[in-house]
């Protein structure tokens, strides 16, 4: 057999094993056939929420089953509450999860969350204007809808307008229309109903029950995964209550307003006067992981510490099955299945396997591709090792560029993200403007130590490597044929299977229309971002393991590669977990201040696996044809869809 024909038969047989994943991740979400998965759209004026449905098919007209609305949190779409969605589902509840405002595939931005020109700095309720903790704010609509995320609709007059007009006008994110939707299915027992959220979510779920209290479909529990605590003060208590709350507290949780802006969760916080006024108790008997008041009149309080980060929360066994047996207290569950049988978890392994599976399939596409002729320009010969520069300058340049990823990567995310002026109805994509922020920075940083270095380069007779434009174009069109196929699986999968290629938290989710133009609209800086950063590693500090042969020098070529791509998020890693882990804080709130803890700190766990992956990629593509520009190319547009596919918008 031709060696071009066991290529392709090796990217057949990854895809097979791929799809036997999804085909069992599938059956886990539809509990062997006893849950109907249904998608579709909830009308909102001429835009839409985006939903999916998890019915049991024993829920019926005549046998009603009581339901429960999953809000996910910022950056992340429907799909991160499939845990909760499968667990509830399988043991007979009716689960709706949509896609909030500015994510996944609802059409409103955040812009229809609003928003006001102050911000809160503590807890709404315990600021004041004295102390600076109530404070005036200007900026971008972006800024000030990113800052005003504890701020909620329901909130009386002083918190939740301002003198300039603006308001804020649907804290639930369009939560509490899917409310209502759920509440009028015919096989759903409206007075049996529950809502819960993470991190954002958690705030629309306070919203869709301030926004339905005293009503027969109240909420009969809200359980929060992450979630911030208020004083009665601020909204009308004398009309608004709230029925069976449950607190899952991350003991590591990032994000400093849901840790009550302390540096660590402990007693000092449990016993706080807003934690005791949440449990109805003094400091005294305050304790975590017990229950206080009673379900029969909605006084049952509880906050448990899971011993976990804030994203990995949605998915830990313990608070699930805890979060469980709160909802069928409230609202009897009719199926019983032990709170601890969890089984969701497989079902993200098996995503992830199939995820893996696929972009593994990415090497032997490549190798096959490189084996058509219209293809060979691709491949050329590696610089020669005269051109390397000596022990000195290679350790210079790498020490350079991985401090200065790490040292900017803090600051120029958070900038981008709230306050880069960039057109707002051009650039949509929060996170993804935290990123083309920092890429911006090293961008002009790589331009200009380029230009000196091929300066140097010529005084010593050294010749540069030319950009070949012709080569750079079949590259290209190599690596658009290499995601066209990884979109056209993913897009499948989504038809057949209703899951994308994702862990957890949205990685490569396809596109509807709106997301693809802002794919158009970011691809060039995160190309010339790519193409600038593997030209300088691949190239200028490249070491002799990349004309080593075989597998050995595949691994000392890859692993000085992966340590100049992620070096300086690592170091960040290490500053922002170290001393969290130690019981002192997060680093990054202790060395720079809250404002540069939280979405980007919490965003490493996605973003070093995905580094791990592009150098790997990259490296192999250096090795196959001899330039940077494939693996560049590549690694540009899976890491734009990432951010387009899956960034919030405004």
């Amino acid at each position: 057999m031709k060696k071009k024909n066991i290529f392709l038969l090796l990217c057949i047989c990854l895809i097979a094993l791929a799809s036997v994943f999804m085909m069992l991740a599938d059956r886990i979400q539809g509990d062997h056939g006893l849950v109907e998965i249904i998608d579709g759209q909830i009308a909102l004026g001429e835009d839409h929420i985006a939903y999916k449905l998890y019915k049991p098919v024993s829920a019926s007209a005549e046998e009603k089953a009581p339901a429960v609305l999953l809000l996910h949190g910022y950056q992340n779409d429907h799909e991160t509450c499939a845990a909760y969605a499968i667990e509830l589902a399988r043991r007979g509840a009716v689960v709706l999860c949509p896609d909030e405002y500015g994510h996944g595939y609802t059409s409103s931005g955040l812009l229809k969350r609003g928003y006001v020109d102050h911000v809160v700095k503590v807890n709404y309720g315990n600021d004041s204007v004295e102390d600076g903790t109530f404070k005036q704010i200007s900026g971008s609509k972006r800024y000030r809808v990113l800052m005003n995320f504890s701020n909620l609709s329901f909130f009386n007059d002083h918190y939740s307008k301002d003198d300039h007009g603006n308001a804020i006008l649907d804290s639930s994110c369009g939560g509490s229309l899917a409310y209502d939707f759920l509440a009028g299915l015919d096989y759903v027992d409206n007075t049996r109903m529950a809502v819960s959220g993470h991190s954002m979510g958690t705030w629309s779920s306070w919203t869709v029950a301030a926004n339905h209290a005293n009503m027969p479909i109240a909420p009969k529990a809200i359980v929060l995964q992450c979630g911030e605590l208020f004083t009665d003060s601020v909204y009308d208590s004398k009309n608004i209550s709230f029925n069976n709350v449950l607190l899952l507290q991350a003991k590591y949780d990032e994000f400093s307003y849901f840790r009550d802006y302390q540096r660590v969760v402990d007693d000092k916080l449990l016993k706080s006067d807003l934690r005791t006024s949440f449990l109805k108790t003094d400091a005294e008997n305050a304790k975590w992981n017990t229950t206080y008041g009673n379900f029969s009149d909605g006084t049952a309080r509880r906050m448990e510490l899971l011993n976990t980060n804030h994203r990995l929360t949605t998915h830990h066994e313990h608070g699930l099955a805890v979060a469980l047996e709160w909802f069928d207290k409230a609202i009897d569950l009719p199926v019983d299945i032990p709170y601890d049988n969890i089984v969701a978890n497989k079902k993200e392994t098996l995503v992830l396997g199939a995820m893996l599976t696929i972009l593994t399939s990415l090497f032997p596409l490549m190798a096959y591709l490189l084996e058509i002729p219209f293809f060979a320009d691709v491949r050329q010969p590696l610089p020669s090792e005269d051109t390397m520069l000596d022990k000195k300058g290679l350790r210079k340049g790498a020490l350079i560029t991985v401090l200065l990823s790490g040292a900017t990567f803090p600051f120029m995310t958070q900038l981008g993200h709230a306050l880069l002026p960039l057109p707002e109805s051009v650039f949509r994509m929060t996170v993804g403007n935290g990123f083309l922020g920092w890429y911006l920075l090293l961008i002009i940083v790589m331009l200009v130590t380029s230009f000196i270095t091929r300066n140097k380069n010529k005084k010593k007779g050294i010749e540069n490597e030319k950009f070949q434009f012709g080569v750079f174009l079949k590259s290209l069109l190599l690596a658009c044929v290499m995601i066209a196929y990884v979109y056209v699986i993913d897009l499948v999968y989504c038809m057949v299977f209703d899951l994308d290629l994702r862990y957890i938290w949205p990685f490569f989710k396809p596109f509807n229309m709106m997301r693809f133009l802002q794919f158009l609209v970011y691809i060039p800086f995160f190309a010339l971002f790519y193409y600038l950063n593997n030209s300088k590693i691949m190239r200028d500090l490249r070491t002799k393991s990349l004309y080593r042969k075989g597998l050995v020098g595949f691994i000392g070529n890859w692993f000085v590669n992966f340590l100049l791509m992620a070096g300086g998020v690592m170091i960040i890693v290490l500053i922002e977990y170290i001393p969290f882990f130690a019981g002192i804080g997060p680093g990054a709130d202790l060395l720079f201040g809250s404002t540069f803890g939280g979405p980007f700190m919490s965003i490493l766990i996605l973003f070093v696996p995905q580094v791990l992956f592009f150098s790997i990629l990259c490296t192999y593509a250096y090795r196959m044809t001899g330039r940077a520009y494939t693996g560049a190319m590549l690694a540009a547009m899976l890491a734009c869809w990432i951010v387009t596919g899956g960034s919030s918008f405004l």
